[in-house]
């Protein structure tokens, strides 16, 4: 089968990417230590990728308070700047186009991870039942361990988070970012919120749908303001249940938020598909109510091949197609797909952590 559509220019906000075969956030553990920061080794990765026609990059957190997991990088110190500075000059250097994924965990963490030893944060003091956080232990040990009790934030801190969210786009501006892409799914933080199991709030941010989603709005708002709403993109997850999220109210929101986010001229939305950590799969009907109500470039990420990608495109449903652990073993991913060529396996046990194996060393049919 042909995938004529999937290699045509897309324009996104008033970025224009090459293709519409994108390279989806994959958390990987490899920020060089101290200081969560990126470093040669990711830039290297990164700059492999850059045919895709735009890749996201791994969710990076905007605090100190909304790292989930060690050895992940972060987007809130001088440090963390330029060593995303860096990335980014390779990819742009190798033709590529990048937006960098903004990231609070909320619950998803644990006391290890957090300044003195704090409780992490949430909408309400509910724990993630299941929910796992990476850690190193005192004596020196990388566990995952389960997550702890969160403490609800206050109302009053509610703009510090929108500050810490804004102060991260502008260092991603600065650093030479094409995109920013709010990371509003996968159990996180923002997805907390929106969430009717996690958020049992009473005050303006809990309860009705608009009140749930109203910190995910000033957070788009403030960012918008500050750096133009063309470079901003949000990730969702309706149906996911990942992190202990409720099925319940999951489609209504994200139309919801869909129109939201069309009358705010936002970039792009990006559709999480729970196919990869249970849930029920999205319909075709739901993915045509996302794109009747949302009219920038609408993508979908979810075990597709090319071939399934391809259709989802010549329907007009979607305008391009993350992948995600194919684009971990395939830095040439868009010419593989455009030559038919066999894919290489993926070796399961490098995902997290380490070095180059696993990481920057998965061959191209160039050699």
């Amino acid at each position: 089968m042909a995938i004529d559509k999937l290699l045509t220019p897309l324009t996104v906000g008033k970025t224009t990417t090459a293709n519409r075969i994108w390279m989806a956030p994959l958390t990987r553990s490899r920020a060089a230590q101290p200081g969560d920061l990126p470093a040669e080794l990711n830039a290297l990765y990164y700059s492999q990728r850059a045919t895709a026609g735009l890749i996201v990059t791994e969710a990076s957190q905007i605090s100190r308070q909304g790292q989930g997991y060690a050895w992940t990088p972060g987007i809130y110190t001088d440090e963390q700047e330029a060593g995303w500075r860096q990335v980014v000059e390779r990819v742009h250097a190798a033709g590529g186009k990048i937006s960098l994924q903004l990231w609070h965990v909320g619950r998803i963490s644990h006391h290890l991870l957090q300044a003195d030893g704090a409780a992490p944060v949430a909408p309400s003091a509910v724990r993630a039942e299941g929910g796992k956080s990476f850690v190193v232990l005192p004596d020196g040990t990388p566990s995952n361990e389960p997550t702890d009790l969160p403490r609800a934030l206050e109302t009053s801190e509610l703009p510090g988070i929108v500050a810490d969210y804004v102060a991260a786009a502008r260092r991603a501006m600065r650093a030479g970012f094409d995109l920013v892409e709010i990371h509003a799914a996968n159990g996180y933080l923002l997805n907390q919120f929106l969430d009717t199991k996690a958020n049992q709030r009473t005050d303006q941010y809990g309860g009705s749908l608009e009140n749930r989603a109203r910190l995910l709005l000033e957070v788009i708002d403030a960012i918008a303001a500050a750096i133009g709403a063309d470079k901003v993109g949000v990730r969702l997850s309706p149906n996911g249940v990942f992190s202990d999220m409720s099925p319940i109210d999951n489609e209504a929101t994200a139309n919801y938020l869909a129109e939201q986010f069309q009358t705010r001229g936002l970039a792009y939305l990006h559709i999480a598909e729970p196919d990869w950590a249970g849930g029920v799969a999205l319909t075709d009907d739901f993915r045509r109510s996302l794109r009747a109500r949302f009219k920038g470039a609408l993508v979908f990420c979810g075990h597709y091949t090319a071939e399934k990608a391809e259709v989802l495109l010549a329907a007009g449903i979607a305008d391009a197609v993350a992948f995600g652990r194919p684009y971990i073993a395939n830095p040439d991913l868009v010419a593989r797909f455009a030559q038919g060529a066999a894919l290489n396996p993926l070796d399961a046990t490098t995902l997290y952590g380490g070095a180059e194996k696993g990481y920057t060393d998965y061959p191209t049919l160039a050699g």
